[in-house]
């Protein structure tokens, strides 16, 4: 699959989410790379194989007027290539990373993430 195309599904998967959500992001970049950088890794509450990540600082944890530097959204190509998605599937998983990555902008923690992905 070439990287157009994966565009496309991210972009597909990002205008089915709730509007509430994508309404509400506000200086998120969403970028595609090819794998996690190994030093990632070195996080113990992170594992492989990480099909996204969130870095920034919660919207729950920032102070009145402080001045932030872009949140950035990452999604692996790689890993969910190498996880044998395709077609619809892999729209599909591309949808739940990334929700769960806006997850994190918003300050939820895994549990409660995962009680929203499962309803």
């Amino acid at each position: 699959m070439n990287r157009r195309v994966f565009e496309r599904y991210v972009e597909e998967a990002i205008q089915s989410l709730p509007s509430r959500f994508k309404d509400a992001l506000q200086n998120v970049d969403i970028v595609i790379e090819d794998f996690p950088a190994p030093e990632i890794y070195e996080d113990p509450g992170i594992e492989p194989p990480l099909l996204g990540l969130y870095q920034g600082v919660p919207l729950t944890e920032r102070g009145l007027g402080e001045v932030l530097m872009p949140d950035k959204i990452s999604l692996y190509m790689g890993e969910f290539l190498r996880g044998g998605y395709r077609g619809q599937e892999l729209v599909h998983e591309i949808r739940i990373t990334i929700f769960h990555e806006i997850g994190h902008y918003f300050g939820l923690d895994d549990a409660t993430l995962e009680e929203l992905e499962s309803s």
